[in-house]
């Protein structure tokens, strides 16, 4: 694990013991949060017909929102006992093996 993903989680560790969260921060309970705050990241592009639609308080938003997705999947990391960055190259070599067909939409209405 990098350091700076270490010293991330480990901030994160301290500000939930120094809450005394540690009891409510089971896998389950941190994937409904997880999930909470992903739909939370969905909510910003209601509405919009484009990325060009954002606007500059839009992405600040979604920083937010995706730090906070982000929080609890290294949560979940930690519980785990998963390296964040390992599991998504184990993700990403997996994914480059598989191949995907995309329909293609012609000028249909």
């Amino acid at each position: 694990m990098s350091t700076e993903t270490e010293k991330v989680i480990a901030d994160l560790i301290a500000f939930r013991d120094q809450r005394q969260w540690q009891d409510f921060h089971t896998l389950t309970n941190l994937s409904r949060a997880l999930g909470l705050e992903a739909s939370e990241v969905e909510k910003i592009f209601l509405w919009k017909e484009n990325d060009q639609a954002l606007t500059q308080q839009d992405k600040t938003e979604l920083k937010f929102e995706l730090a906070d997705v982000l929080t609890y999947a290294y949560y979940m990391c930690e519980k785990l006992k998963v390296d964040p960055n390992e599991i998504v190259e184990a993700k990403l070599a997996q994914n480059k093996k598989r191949h995907w067909q995309f329909e293609q939409k012609r000028g249909t209405k």
